[in-house]
């Protein structure tokens, strides 16, 4: 199996993954990258999965899917382009010969779900969309930060040589963020000086592998001392051993923060 990155829009990845004699791409949220991947490797495309109703996710799905008569799915509680097969928690997609068990993450969107397959080619990958970034999570545009903190604990349960899909290049400036919360985080200084160097040389910083995430994003780390510390310093009103209100007030901070 190849896993591709396809850079799109302005910081998007449409994520493609084929074996050779088809493919599937996640959120595209432009038709031409897919296109042009598909003609430049001469597949034809299966499935496309989408994540979220977002725009910048599922801009591209009707051209696509006029243009190969790929089988579009996605979440079943949210206003999609038509027609797909709507999915939940508990529910399965069969695609590349592969099973993509469907987990609901909502917090960044109400219905937001991911996609997770325990192994292709030997490792898991997960497409979680814009509910996990590499050192940082979504904005809470239609959950709340309960439903933000049960999804990112439920992704964070996952085994740790997950390799973790993102939909966008926030890395950096997540990772400027994570050292403000946890500046003497070694595994996080470490991280973010590899991060530097791939942008230095225009390569992606993903996909991140959840042990990765697990040690540095602060947002998998609400129940760890000094992002509580960290959390409860920003706003006073934030009781350290609440795990929701880490998040929350780490949410708005990083909202706020330059």
């Amino acid at each position: 199996m190849t896993l591709l990155p396809l850079p799109a829009l302005t910081d998007n990845y449409i994520w493609m993954l084929h074996d050779g004699r088809q493919a599937l791409v996640v959120d595209p949220g432009e038709a031409a990258p897919v296109l042009d991947a598909l003609r430049s490797t001469g597949l034809p495309l299966q499935a496309i999965l989408v994540t979220h109703h977002h725009g910048d996710h599922v801009g591209g799905v009707q051209a696509l899917r006029e243009a190969t008569g790929a089988q579009v799915y996605g979440p079943a509680n949210e206003r999609m382009p038509e027609p797909l097969t709507r999915l939940a928690q508990g529910d399965a997609v069969t695609a590349l010969g592969l099973q993509w068990q469907v987990l609901d993450v909502p917090g960044h969107t109400s219905g937001h779900i991911a996609y997770y397959c325990p192994d292709v080619d030997g490792a898991p990958v997960l497409f979680c969309g814009d509910t996990l970034f590499s050192g940082g999570c979504g904005r809470l545009f239609e959950g709340t930060p309960a439903q933000m903190q049960a999804s990112l604990d439920a992704l964070a349960a996952l085994p740790g040589g997950t390799r973790v899909c993102c939909a966008h290049e926030y890395t950096l400036s997540n990772l400027k963020f994570a050292r403000a919360v946890e500046p003497r985080n070694a595994a996080l200084l470490q991280y973010s000086s590899a991060c530097e160097a791939l942008r230095q040389q225009a390569r992606p910083t993903l996909p991140s592998l959840m042990d990765t995430e697990r040690a540095i994003n602060p947002f998998l780390r609400t129940r760890v001392a000094e992002v509580a510390r960290a959390a409860h310093g920003f706003d006073a009103q934030v009781d350290p051993n609440d795990a929701v209100a880490v998040l929350a007030a780490l949410r708005q901070w990083k909202n706020e923060f330059r």
